[in-house]
């Protein structure tokens, strides 16, 4: 057989097997960390029977790019449900009309600012928004966000550009508060005061392992990565206003999507990843995910809302549809 032939034979057998491969009962879309979210969807398909499609989004997306694939999908939508790591883009797709209502008996237990009024949506294992800062060194972290601009805390530090994920969310929620004036005036004079601008959270993390920051703005997954990793550094929360006004906290949402090919399998799988047991094991992983359900006790190393820090107050909806906007102005602001 010629290659031609030999190509054209193997190119027809991939075919065929994939023709012949059995169509999913589930196909989710997930944007945690694959190390962190397989596992779970994997024991999930061990539980019910049922075979997953899980597709995932890559570390430069910032969830931003899985959003934008359901949008794009949505005349004739291949996924049923979206786990997601933060929460605004999930209320987005809410009020873009591209989820569905689904509230089962294990939401229940959670704080009411992370749960959708109508059942769209459902927040569970959160990230905080925090300062690493080295421990081998003399350093005092800032403790509000307007002291990130002072210089003497300004030339040790570094944060990502606000332009996805729950960096663009977190200053999403900075112009609700202030106004987006005054978060774009914040970002003008963050690049006047020797603040460093990173590629995202786990860039400005990587750069206070190396020495190259004293200390950066993250999450407390990626904070909690390089405490795991023996690295001489600490977490502080920042508050987001003025002293005692709380930290941010951010958590992963499930929602399951308008006209979902697959609803009972979908209804299925929300409601067993919404299970306290879900939560544990989150935060008993290296990211050390904040559980928000009341039966959950953290483990050691773990932040705890209302004990190490105050939560701040979100009107979540009023973020979610200012998203976009802000997204724009930043990145007209930062981007060159």
């Amino acid at each position: 057989m010629g290659t031609l032939h030999r190509a054209f034979a193997a190119g027809a057998a991939l075919l065929l097997a994939a023709a012949c491969a059995p169509s999913p009962d589930l196909v989710v879309y997930c944007s945690l960390d694959q190390e962190f979210s397989e596992p779970l969807i994997a024991e999930f398909e061990r539980a019910s029977g049922l075979k997953v499609d899980a597709q995932y989004d890559v570390e430069r997306n910032k969830t931003v790019g899985m959003v934008q694939r359901i949008r794009a999908e949505s005349a004739h939508p291949r996924a049923d449900v979206f786990w997601n790591n933060e929460i605004a883009q999930t209320i987005r797709l809410k009020q873009l009309g591209l989820t569905a209502a689904f509230t089962p008996p294990t939401a229940a237990g959670r704080p009411v600012q992370f749960q959708d009024a109508e059942g769209h949506w459902h927040g569970f294992a959160a990230r905080a928004r925090v300062i690493l800062y080295r421990t081998d060194k003399p350093v005092t972290p800032p403790r509000t966000l307007d002291q990130m601009l002072e210089p003497a805390f300004a030339r040790g530090g570094a944060l990502a550009k606000p332009l996805t994920g729950t960096t663009l969310t977190n200053f999403t929620v900075l112009a609700d508060l202030r106004g987006r004036p005054a978060a774009v005036d914040w970002l003008r004079r963050a690049s006047a005061s020797g603040l460093r601008w990173g590629s995202g959270n786990a860039d400005v993390m990587r750069g206070v392992t190396r020495g190259d920051f004293d200390w950066c703005f993250t999450d407390t997954d990626d904070a909690a990565k390089a405490i795991q990793d023996g690295y001489p550094v600490a977490i502080a929360p920042l508050d987001q206003g003025p002293p005692g006004q709380g930290t941010l906290l951010i958590p992963n949402t499930v929602c399951i999507l308008a006209q979902a090919p697959h609803r009972a399998a979908a209804e299925r799988f929300v409601e067993w990843l919404l299970r306290p047991e879900t939560e544990a094991i989150l935060a008993a992983a290296p990211s050390r995910q904040i559980p928000l359900h009341p039966q959950v006790t953290a483990p050691p190393g773990v932040m705890r809302p209302g004990a190490d820090f105050e939560v701040l107050a979100v009107n979540w909806e009023a973020v979610a549809a200012g998203l976009e906007a802000c997204e724009q102005e930043f990145r007209a602001l930062l981007v060159q």
